[in-house]
C-alpha cells in the first residue's frame, strides 16, 4: 500500500502533510527544551551543592588514637578517604568518604562504623547531594519525590503533545475516510490500514523530530544565557554553564518517537475499525451526534449563538487539550505573578522594612570563637562609619520551673498552652539564645532600656508571643517570667551537657537592634563579651561565627556603602574568613531574583500557552475547512456570510473566554486563600496586584485564538461551497 497509495497521497496533499510535520516539530522542540532545561537545572544544583558544602558523600568523626584511614580504604567500594582539616581538632579526626558506587553508601557506612566500633552519631551523610542522585536513606519515613516530580512533568507534557499531534493526524485521516472505505472494500485489512498510516506518520515525523530536538537544545542554551544575564548582578551566585548529555538526547528522541507513534496510532485504530460501508458513506461526519440547546449563547447571540454552540459541542474532544493548556498556562502565569507579589509584600514588611534601621553592612567572621571584640575601635576609625557592633549568637537551653511563669502567662494556660509544647514534671525546657555583645554596645543597650551600667550580668528579654490572641504578622507579647529571679542556669544539654550559672542584671521588653530572628518562645540572654570570656574559663559552651554590624552615615548611596564595605573588610586582620553583606545591594539582589523567577516561570507558562494556541490553530485551520458541507447547508437555508462571520467570532470568544473566566475565578480564590493564610489584609495586595501583566497575557491568548479563527474562516469563505451542499 505504501508504493501504490501512500506516496502519491502525500505528494498530492502537501497541506495536510505539512500540518503533521509542524505538529511533530513543535512536539519534539518542546520535549527537547523541557528535558534540556531539567537536566541543566539538576546539574547546576549539584554544582552549587558541591561548591557550598563539598562533594563528600559520607563523613565519620573518630575519637580514637589509632588512625582508621587504612582500615576504611581497605573497603572495596571506598574510592578515597580525605581528612577534613577544617573540622578536625586535636581530640578528634573528621574523615570525608567518597564511594565508587554511592548507591550502597548507607549499607557500606553502617558496616564501616561497626568495624570501627563507632556510635551512630559519629556517622553522617551528605543527604542533600545524595538526594540529587536519587539516593535516599532506606530508613527515612518519607522519601523525596524529586524523580517522581520530573517524570510527572515529562509524562504530562507527553500526554499534552500526544493530544496535540493526534488532532493533526485525526484531521488528516478524517478527510480520507471515504478513500479507506474503498480500499477496505477491495480487500485491505484493518492491520494493513493501520500499518500504512503509521508508515506515513514515521515518514512525515522523522526529520521534524530531529530538527525540533536540535532547536530545543539551542533554545535551552539561550535560556541558560538569559538566566545568567538576568542574574549577572547577583552577589554570591556562580555562573551557570550549559551542559548536555547524550542520554538526554536519547530520552528526547525516545519520548518524541513514542509521542508521535501514539498520536498516529489513536486515530489509525479508530479509522481501521470502521466497516467498509461506514467509511464509504462517511457516516461519522463532523456534525454527527445529537444536537443540544445552548441557552446562554442563544440568549446572548441569537441563532448564530445556537449554531456556534452546536459546533463547539462537536469539537469538544479536539478542543479539550487546547482548553486545558490555556487554563494551565493562564492560571500558572496569574498565580505565579500573584504569588511573587505576595512574596514581595511579605519580604518587604517582615524583612526590609522591619530591619531597615538595624544594619547597613554585616560582616560574618567564620569560626569566630576567638574573635577580638575590640574590633569596634579599629572599624570606627573608617570614615563614613557611624556605629559598629560586634556580637556572637549562641544557642543554649534553660529549665523553667512552673512557678517562674508570670501571672499573664499562667492566665493563658501556661507555657504549654501558648507554645503547644508539653513539658516535663515541674517545668519546661526552653530555648535560651545568647547574644554576646562587645562591652561598649552592651553598655549602650543597657542605657537604652534604663538598666544599670554594669558588665557583671546578663539582661533577659522577658517577652513571649501570645499566639492565642494574635497572629504571626501582628504579634502581641506578654511577660514570660516573674522578674524576681536573680540567676539562671544555661545548659548545652544537646551537645556537651555542660552548664553555666548566669547572674541577671535586669529584664527588658525590647532587644538590641540587630538583624536577627529569635525563637518566639525562647528566653534571650544578652551578655557582655568580657563576662562571656570569664564564663568560658569554666565552660566551653558555644564556638560559633561572629558578626559585625555596621551603620553608615545617613543618606549613604550604594556606591559609598560598597566602598565602606570594602574598606571594612580590608581593615580586619588577615587570617579571618569573612563574608560581607550590603543592605542596599541585598535589596537590589532580591528584586533581581524575583524578576528572574518571574521570567523563568513566565517562560514555562508561555510554553503551555503555545501548546494550547498551536492546538487551536491546528484544530481551527483543519476543522473549519472540513465544515464546508455544514456551512454550505447554512447558506442554502438563508444564512448570510456576515452571520457566518458572527458564528466564527462567537466560537473564538467562547474558546478564549472560557479558560480566561475559569482562571479569573480560580485566581481570585487563590488570592483570598493566600492572604488569609498569611494574615495579610486583602486591600494591601489589591493595591499592588499585577493586573496589567495578567491582562496583557489574557489579550495575547484571545488575540491568537481570534487570529486562528480569522485565517480559518477566511479560507473557508473564499472557497466554493455550492458543491458541498449535498455531500
Amino acid at each position: 500500500m505504501w508504493e501504490s497509495y501512500s506516496k502519491s497521497y502525500l505528494k498530492n496533499n502537501r497541506a495536510s502533510s505539512l500540518s503533521i510535520m509542524i505538529a511533530a516539530f513543535l512536539a519534539a522542540m518542546f520535549l527537547s527544551l523541557l528535558c534540556s532545561i531539567a537536566y541543566n537545572l539538576w546539574a547546576y544544583e549539584v554544582e552549587k551543592i558541591t561548591i557550598e558544602e563539598g562533594s563528600w558523600q559520607g563523613r565519620i568523626v573518630c575519637h580514637m588514637e589509632n588512625n582508621p584511614l587504612s582500615m576504611i580504604q581497605s573497603f572495596k567500594n571506598v574510592e578515597k578517604v580525605v581528612v577534613n582539616e577544617d573540622l578536625s581538632t586535636k581530640d578528634r579526626q573528621v574523615l570525608d568518604l567518597y564511594f565508587e558506587n554511592p548507591r550502597s553508601i548507607y549499607e557500606d557506612m553502617s558496616v564501616i562504623s561497626e568495624q570501627l566500633g563507632l556510635e551512630e552519631e559519629a556517622v553522617s551523610y551528605h543527604s542533600l547531594l545524595l538526594s540529587r542522585y536519587l539516593i535516599h536513606d532506606p530508613k527515612a519515613e518519607r522519601t523525596p519525590l524529586l524523580l517522581t516530580f520530573y517524570l510527572s512533568i515529562l509524562i504530562l507534557m507527553i500526554v499534552s503533545l500526544i493530544l496535540l499531534i493526534e488532532n493533526s493526524f485525526q484531521l488528516s485521516m478524517n478527510a480520507r475516510v471515504h478513500q479507506f472505505g474503498i480500499l477496505s472494500s477491495i480487500g485491505a485489512t484493518p492491520r494493513q490500514i493501520r500499518i500504512c498510516l503509521l508508515q506515513e506518520a514515521v515518514y512525515l515525523s522523522v526529520l521534524p523530530i530531529i530538527l525540533g530536538t536540535l532547536l530545543g537544545i539551542g533554545v535551552s542554551l539561550c535560556f541558560t544565557e538569559a538566566v545568567n544575564f538576568l542574574s549577572a548582578d547577583l552577589s554570591g551566585r556562580h555562573k551557570a554553564v550549559f551542559q548536555y548529555h547524550p542520554m538526554v538526547f536519547a530520552v528526547t528522541l525516545l519520548s518524541s518517537g513514542i509521542t508521535m507513534l501514539f498520536s498516529a496510532w489513536i486515530p489509525a485504530r479508530k479509522l481501521s475499525r470502521l466497516t467498509a460501508l461506514e467509511a464509504i458513506r462517511n457516516s461519522r461526519g463532523s456534525q454527527s451526534g445529537k444536537r443540544k440547546h445552548s441557552p446562554v449563547l442563544s440568549i446572548l447571540f441569537g441563532i448564530e449563538g445556537e449554531l456556534a454552540g452546536n459546533a463547539l459541542r462537536v469539537q469538544k474532544k479536539s478542543l479539550r487539550i487546547s482548553t486545558v493548556s490555556l487554563i494551565l498556562s493562564f492560571l500558572g502565569f496569574s498565580t505565579m505573578l500573584c504569588f511573587t507579589t505576595l512574596s514581595q509584600i511579605s519580604t518587604r514588611e517582615t524583612y526590609f522594612e522591619r530591619y531597615q534601621g538595624a544594619w547597613d553592612i554585616m560582616l560574618t567572621i567564620k569560626n569566630g570563637g576567638g574573635t577580638d571584640f575590640a574590633l569596634t575601635e579599629e572599624l570606627q576609625k573608617i570614615s563614613g562609619i557611624r556605629e559598629v557592633t560586634v556580637y556572637q549568637k549562641e544557642m543554649t537551653t534553660i529549665f523553667v520551673p512552673n512557678y517562674w511563669q508570670s501571672q499573664n502567662l499562667l492566665a493563658l494556660g501556661g507555657f504549654g498552652a501558648v507554645s503547644k509544647v508539653s513539658g516535663s514534671e515541674g517545668g519546661f525546657w526552653v530555648k535560651a539564645p545568647v547574644v554576646v555583645l562587645d562591652d561598649n554596645s552592651f553598655l549602650r543597650y543597657s542605657s537604652q532600656i534604663g538598666s544599670s551600667q554594669s558588665l557583671d550580668g546578663a539582661i533577659v528579654y522577658n517577652q513571649i508571643w501570645d499566639s492565642l490572641n494574635s497572629n504571626f504578622r501582628k504579634k502581641e507579647y506578654i511577660p514570660f517570667l516573674k522578674e524576681d529571679i536573680k540567676t539562671t542556669v544555661l545548659s548545652d544539654r544537646e551537645q556537651s551537657g555542660q552548664e553555666m550559672e548566669v547572674p541577671i542584671l535586669s529584664y527588658a521588653q525590647k532587644l538590641p537592634v540587630l538583624r536577627e530572628e529569635y525563637d518566639n518562645y525562647g528566653l534571650v540572654h544578652v551578655i557582655p563579651a568580657s563576662m562571656w570570656k570569664n564564663l568560658h574559663k569554666t565552660s566551653h559552651i558555644g564556638e560559633t561565627d561572629s558578626c559585625i554590624r555596621i551603620f553608615a552615615r545617613n543618606g549613604v548611596t550604594l556606591e559609598e556603602l560598597t566602598d565602606i564595605e570594602n574598606r571594612a573588610v580590608e581593615a580586619l586582620e588577615s587570617g579571618y574568613q569573612i563574608e560581607s553583606e550590603n543592605r542596599l545591594k541585598e535589596r537590589l539582589d532580591n528584586d533581581a531574583m524575583i524578576r528572574g523567577m518571574v521570567v523563568i516561570l513566565g517562560a514555562l507558562c508561555l510554553l503551555l500557552a503555545i501548546i494550547g494556541i498551536a492546538n487551536v490553530f491546528s484544530n481551527t485551520l483543519g476543522f473549519l475547512y472540513q465544515r464546508k458541507q455544514e456551512f454550505a447547508q447554512y447558506l442554502s437555508v438563508g444564512l448570510t456570510p456576515e452571520q457566518m462571520k458572527h458564528m466564527f467570532c462567537i466560537e473564538a470568544f467562547v474558546i478564549a473566554g472560557r479558560p480566561l473566566l475559569i482562571t479569573f475565578l480560580l485566581t481570585v480564590l487563590f488570592v483570598q486563600f493566600a492572604t488569609s493564610v498569611s494574615y495579610l489584609e486583602p486591600v494591601v495586595f489589591w493595591k499592588e496586584a499585577p493586573v496589567i501583566p495578567i491582562l496583557l497575557f489574557a489579550l495575547m491568548i484571545a488575540g491568537f485564538v481570534a487570529l486562528a479563527y480569522y485565517l480559518g474562516g477566511r479560507r473557508l469563505l473564499n472557497c466554493d461551497l455550492k458543491d458541498n451542499i449535498y455531500q
